[in-house]
């Protein structure tokens, strides 16, 4: 048998996120209903001729989009890299494609080897909305101060509790989490929000973005991002932006 390291690009609006829902596995196909899961693993089989199992980095939620997911599988099949990912991309439908496959040692684990992710929330932020980037952008209309933004964001760099940023109908055992980089860019409008972590909280990035959000406009005062992360409490925090703005941009191992 032998191991197989995928890198998936998708475009998450038409699929209810990654994992498979209630255990179920369909064939491939683009149905409202399906997960980039069941897609993936039901093309995998009909040109491995294997059953398959996949892996994953971070199992994205309902909406959220990849430009570089990470998800491994065992196979005995010998089938040149190159052709495989060319069959896979054949049948795979046009908002899941498979960018580069390779063969990693047998204990590699896309789950457990990876050292941080990075994921990026995208605002923008002008006075109309983008029928091209509608679906993978939160539009904003309301003026923005990113320097506030950027000096706020400071406060979240390193270990913490991020209780007040997490979901408050999910609760992991261990609210702890180290930040290691928030950048927040702007280009014509386009407002990038770019936190890597070792790991995340459900909801992590959608409720730190709106809560910069809310800085940004004004509605929360300087000094608030650190009284939020120490007040443990989620509605001290700003509101849960949708999904359609975050983005899995890359896995580190």
């Amino acid at each position: 048998m032998f191991n197989f390291k995928l890198q998936i690009e998708y475009e998450g609006t038409a699929y209810h996120g990654w994992q498979v829902q209630n255990g179920v596995k369909g064939n491939a196909g683009y149905l409202p209903e399906k997960t980039i899961q069941c897609v993936l693993e039901g093309v995998l089989e009909q040109v491995l001729r294997e059953d398959i199992r996949l892996i994953v980095a971070g199992r994205t939620d309902a909406g959220v989009h990849a430009l570089s997911q990470v998800a491994n599988f065992k196979s005995s099949s010998r089938m040149g890299m190159n052709r495989m990912r060319w069959a896979l991309n054949c049948l795979l439908p046009e908002d899941i494609k498979i960018t580069r496959i390779s063969r990693v040692s047998d204990d590699f684990n896309s789950r457990f080897s990876a050292k941080s992710k990075v994921y990026r929330y995208a605002i923008l932020n002008r006075k109309y909305s983008s029928p091209l980037l509608s679906r993978r952008v939160y539009f904003f209309h309301h003026p923005l101060d990113l320097s506030l933004m950027r000096r706020e964001a400071k406060a979240l760099l390193g270990r913490h509790d991020f209780t007040s940023f997490r979901a408050t109908e999910r609760r992991q055992r261990n609210p702890v989490r180290s930040i290691k980089r928030i950048r927040i860019s702007e280009d014509k409008g386009l407002v990038s929000i770019d936190i890597e972590a070792d790991s995340f909280l459900y909801n992590m990035v959608r409720n730190i973005a709106g809560t910069l959000l809310e800085i940004g406009r004004g509605r929360f005062p300087e000094g608030s991002m650190r009284r939020i992360l120490k007040a443990r409490n989620r509605k001290a925090a700003g509101p849960t932006l949708p999904a359609k703005g975050l983005c899995l941009v890359k896995v580190k191992y």
